[in-house]
């Protein structure tokens, strides 16, 4: 009896740590926002920055690091609205997918403050930390408070295209989860989708067979699909 009631205090309290533990970085992460973010220490070789002989030692690795974060930002702070239009063959339509900012970041919503620097496998790291303000946390709880779905997507970017590899990665894991999310819901393939997203974890950015991958979770919402007519 002894052994049974030890075994279920046990179990409830490694339940209640782990619930703890997940509302927690659920809080840290609205509150405030931490992203690893790194660069290659030198612009593969046929970009333009490469052919800069007057640029610093750091210069191009730093100009990368505050290109991406701000981007990234803009998807977790403020979100993304977009347009896809599925391929379809018999209908001779190329696949398209739109995306834009729902608001850009400004000065106004707060500082980024990019700290603890280290150089690794010919890259420099550092921590990118951006708080919060109660507006911005009231934005986000209200994606986590509405009937909003949830997707996650993978996508792939050539290095060669410098921070222009970066976003197309974005932009295609945000095409893999839509793609992913609406062929289970939906029976027969529309003419457009139409929604918005916001990018609900921290961002995994990584180097794969030579090209960059950039994996996303999404909270996604629904505005319009827009079906063929039938005639």
């Amino acid at each position: 009896m002894e052994k049974r009631l030890f075994k279920i205090i046990a179990i409830f309290l490694l339940v209640s740590f782990c619930i703890s533990a997940s509302f927690g970085q659920e809080n840290d992460f609205l509150r405030s926002i931490k992203l690893h973010v790194w660069a290659e220490l030198d612009a593969y070789p046929g970009l333009e920055e490469a052919q800069d002989t007057k640029s610093g030692q750091w210069d191009y690795s730093v100009k990368r690091i505050k290109e991406i974060t701000p981007f990234l930002l803009e998807g977790m702070i403020y979100g993304w609205s977009f347009s896809y239009t599925p391929y379809d063959k018999q209908r001779n339509v190329e696949e398209i997918l739109e995306i834009n900012p729902i608001k850009q970041l400004s000065a106004q919503d707060g500082k980024i403050i990019y700290e603890k620097p280290w150089i690794q496998d010919n890259k420099i790291h550092c921590w990118a930390t951006f708080d919060r303000s109660e507006n911005l946390q009231w934005i986000f709880k209200k994606w986590t408070s509405i009937s909003s779905e949830k997707a996650q997507g993978y996508g792939k970017g050539k290095i060669s295209s410098g921070f222009d590899g970066i976003t197309e990665a974005a932009k295609n894991s945000l095409k893999d989860a839509i793609r992913s999310h609406y062929r289970a819901i939906l029976k027969n393939k529309p003419k457009e989708i139409c929604g918005k997203v916001i990018i609900r974890k921290e961002p995994k950015i990584g180097i794969v067979e030579g090209q960059y991958m950039v994996e996303l979770d999404f909270f996604l919402e629904t505005d319009r699909i827009i079906k063929y007519s039938i005639y």
